[in-house]
């Protein structure tokens, strides 16, 4: 069955808990990158214009609550306010912003609330209870509330107070964006139109295995590029210098390469460097010739074919993983190429899941040339694991 989406619930003159995906990058009180907010404001917005009283929870960075110190120090460095700011720019409404988690300033924020206007919450982090899912606390946090949303897909595979344990007391409903995650990684990793391309990238095999495991099983071809690549060329035999090598995984490297032959595409040549660094000497070889004193920070010019070939026909690509170090402009090249290749695939379904790789397509200038960029990068993952997100399995079914 379905899940309820917002459009689901009567939401007029309810005070509506919506957990967003404000964790965004801070520098000296300025916001860096508000691209999650952005993602956020369809679902707000409609809750705008239906006069539902919104109340938002947002984690931010991380709190470490051992340490007295250090948890003062992460909650001044983690604190919300920017971000109530930059939303109050974005909408055409009133934005309140409460600095407590808890407590009479926060219930009388929460009762000062009039239809179509937003309370911003402090985050969610601030409370040591949030990422153990607390019941006393979940319980206090509903008490707020009469309905709740998730739009947060990169904290949906969490399974926290502010994800699960709300929605398991309140009337719950996705929100558009996570609607739309949903959708679109569902329709590409488990409908899919065929030929069913995946594109694997990022530094470790470890990151990956379960989703290497289930797109064998489900896709027509499976390419793998970037750091984890050299685990597998040492599973075949081949030297790689100073490349990355996870050694504890060349017997899993093997069973993969065994599973997935004719089906598992690993680059031909490399840029290899002399160090970890932009102006290292560096030289193009094939996966035969990689000097011993030099390691492999992106895929080489015949692998960019290799990989544009494999690509042609594709009716369904779905790419996790930069292809070498693309924040360096000297080991780009593969990531931004393959990146070019996807969006240019004339009738495809392109998905992006998110990390690096949505990072590097937004920085290389193609966020609009894909069907689909994911905002969760560990939440896309486990979704390409073929695992159960809590924080939507505890959504309500459509009636």
């Amino acid at each position: 069955m379905a899940k309820q989406t917002v459009r689901d619930l009567d939401v007029r003159g309810k005070r509506v808990i919506v957990r967003v995906d404000f964790n965004v990058p801070i520098k000296e009180g300025k916001i860096k990158d508000d691209n999650r907010i952005v993602q956020a404001l369809p679902t707000i917005d409609y809750l705008v214009e239906q006069g539902a009283r919104i109340i938002l929870m947002s984690h931010l960075g991380k709190v470490d609550h051992k340490d007295p110190e250090v948890t003062a120090a992460d909650k001044a460095k983690n604190n919300m306010a920017p971000v109530a700011v930059k939303l109050a720019e974005k909408v055409s409404t009133k934005v309140s912003f409460c600095a407590e988690t808890r407590g009479p300033v926060l219930e009388a924020a929460v009762a000062a609330l009039n239809d179509g206007e937003i309370l911003l919450v402090q985050n969610t982090r601030y409370e040591k209870g949030e990422s153990k899912n607390d019941p006393e606390l979940s319980k206090y946090w509903a008490s707020l509330g009469d309905l709740f949303v998730t739009d947060a897909f990169g904290s949906v595979h969490r399974a926290h107070s502010s994800t699960v344990g709300i929605a398991e007391i309140l009337p719950s409903a996705l929100g558009f964006l996570v609607e739309k995650e949903v959708d679109m990684l569902g329709k590409a990793v488990y409908e899919p139109a065929r030929p069913f391309v995946a594109i694997l990238g990022g530094a470790k095999v470890s990151d990956k295995i379960a989703v290497i495991e289930n797109l064998l099983n489900i896709a027509d071809k499976v390419l793998i590029g970037g750091g984890m690549a050299y685990t597998f060329l040492k599973a075949e035999g081949k030297e790689i210098g100073k490349s990355l090598l996870e050694a504890d995984r060349l017997d899993l490297a093997k069973e993969f390469l065994e599973r997935g032959k004719g089906k598992l595409v690993l680059p031909v040549d490399h840029i290899t460097a002399s160090a970890f660094a932009e102006d290292a000497d560096t030289k193009v070889v094939d996966n035969d010739h990689i000097p011993a004193d030099y390691m492999g920070l992106d895929i080489g010019p015949k692998s960019i074919e290799l990989f544009k070939n494999e690509l042609l026909g594709a009716k369904t690509v779905v790419w996790n993983g930069p292809m070498g170090v693309f924040e360096m402009k000297p080991f780009a090249a593969g990531t931004l190429e393959v990146c070019k290749a996807i969006s240019e695939l004339p009738g495809a379904m392109t998905v992006i899941g998110g990390g690096d790789s949505a990072a590097a397509a937004i920085q290389l200038g193609f966020k609009d040339k894909f069907s689909h960029i994911s905002t969760g990068g560990g939440a896309s993952l486990e979704f390409m694991e073929g695992k159960e997100l809590p924080g939507i399995a505890i959504i309500q079914e459509k009636k």
